[in-house]
């Protein structure tokens, strides 16, 4: 059950550490407790946020740096800040651009998705349901266009599931409303982030069900990957579960790949894991 050498680990959901902590206002603009005054608004949820990191002059280099040190090959960031947009450009090889979906921008989210599809390149889009304001479900009439562009493009969508971290509602990502969207959508390849707890059995579940259907552990230290999903990739499951990390989030690089060799997968699941699923995925070879 040791994790084989030199991988080229894909790293499906990570970043940069900015000048400062305004990239979370939008969580900020809808939270009604004490946390809106928290630098990163679900700290209470992780111990040791690589704080200490934001406001470098070069996040670039310092996002490099960690993924070097901990066999990451390549990483899928977010586009649209100068940041990210200069990652791409000068290091292709390294970063992989995911765009960003709005289902409240109507007929002009979906342009942008065009947009970010021919002017960064992205094999991806990323979907925070309870993160929308106002808020929007998973199976929702305005989340049909992006899926069905999404279908068009040939790129999967990852989507937050299960009880959000921010201190808002949950109704948006039951994990059970995925089973709607997965029957109206055959071709999306959809994959699920950030746990869907509690309803990871239910999750699993839906993954027997649906061929297109994945799972991805970001945001949580490997440490707590459920129980019921680790079983299932040492099982039926190998092909479906994806490796993504939270730096710099909420989670260190360091603080992922030191409890990384406790997850007791199966040898012919870490590469799986780690590297072929993603590739797959994000069509990266």
């Amino acid at each position: 059950m040791a994790i084989p050498k030199d991988i080229g680990i894909v790293d499906c959901m990570i970043g940069f550490p900015a000048n400062d902590f305004a990239q979370y206002d939008f969580i900020r603009a809808q939270l009604k407790d004490g946390s809106t005054n928290d630098d990163f608004p679900v700290e209470y949820m992780f111990k040791n946020v690589p704080k200490e990191l934001y406001g470098t002059a070069d996040p670039i280099s310092v996002t490099l740096h960690e993924m070097d040190r901990f066999g990451v090959e390549v990483g899928l960031i977010g586009v649209g800040s100068e940041v990210s947009n200069q990652a791409l450009k000068q290091h292709p090889d390294r970063f992989v651009g995911q765009g960003h979906v709005d289902p409240n921008r109507g007929t002009q989210g979906i342009k942008e998705m065009v947009q970010q599809y021919e002017e960064f390149g992205v094999r991806s889009f990323g979907a925070f349901n309870s993160g929308y304001n106002p808020q929007v479900a998973i199976d929702a009439a305005k989340m049909y266009p992006i899926y069905a562009k999404c279908v068009e493009l040939d790129v999967p969508i990852f989507v937050c599931a299960g009880v959000p971290g921010p201190r808002f509602p949950m109704w948006p990502q039951k994990v059970e409303l995925i089973d709607q969207v997965m029957y109206d959508f055959p071709d999306l390849v959809f994959v699920t982030r950030h746990g869907c707890e509690p309803w990871e059995k239910l999750a699993m579940k839906l993954m027997l069900k649906w061929p297109n259907l994945y799972y991805s552990t970001s945001a949580f230290a490997p440490k707590y990957y459920p129980e019921e999903i680790v079983n299932y990739a040492n099982s039926r499951g190998a092909d479906r579960i994806i490796y993504a990390g939270y730096f710099p989030m909420g989670l260190s690089l360091e603080r992922i790949m030191t409890d990384m060799p406790s997850v007791p997968f199966k040898d012919a699941v870490w590469p799986k894991f780690l590297r072929d699923n993603a590739r797959k995925v994000l069509k990266l070879d």
